[in-house]
């Protein structure tokens, strides 16, 4: 599966926020049903921040049992860290307001996953 930087319209974006951004994951973290996503030239971070709702496309040969796999894995096919590592358990959620949850304060209100076979 070959995964593309996402062609973007600026002033389209500032017109119009995005309702859902799609993205794909460097791996999926079993132990808490995480995503991590890096930074890179290929990747565009805000598609999973700022949205309402993110849908991550992962592949299952890209699951990985806990925290310290996905970053041995990071490691082994990188040599070292990105500049950024993301990591996304869940829709975001903060109980600063007047010490109730809010969802979506401080990124998606949803997040969904496709999980994908390798053809």
């Amino acid at each position: 599966m070959e995964c593309r930087p996402p062609v973007r319209e600026v002033e389209a974006d500032r017109e119009h926020g995005d309702l859902v951004g799609i993205t794909g994951c460097f791996c999926a973290i079993a132990e808490t049903g995480s995503l991590m996503l890096l930074s890179g030239q290929a990747t565009f971070a805000s598609a999973a921040l700022l949205p309402e709702t993110h849908v991550a496309v992962v592949l299952r040969s890209r699951i990985v049992a806990g925290l310290e796999d996905a970053f041995a894995l990071v490691r082994s096919e990188r040599g070292e860290l990105p500049r950024a590592t993301n990591i996304i358990s869940g829709p975001s959620r903060t109980g600063d307001i007047e010490q109730t949850i809010v969802l979506g304060a401080h990124g998606p209100y949803r997040v969904h996953v496709i999980l994908v076979d390798e053809a």
